[in-house]
């Protein structure tokens, strides 16, 4: 049995777990952070208010 080649089911099998173990692999890579992103949304509307606030006083 094993001098023989695999057969189809066999081959078939091992290319689909091939195929789970690397899409797998690619979701892992493709996380975002998404409490960074958050901190950064919150930081930047933060700085455009102030600007916003900051051109819009009156100048004495």
């Amino acid at each position: 049995m094993a001098d023989q080649e695999p057969n189809e089911i066999v081959a078939a099998a091992a290319h689909a777990k091939a195929a789970k173990e690397r899409a797998a692999a690619n979701q892992e890579k493709t996380t975002w952070p998404i409490a960074a992103i958050g901190l950064g949304v919150g930081i930047g509307s933060a700085a455009l208010a102030a600007a916003v606030m900051f051109a819009g006083r009156k100048k004495d």
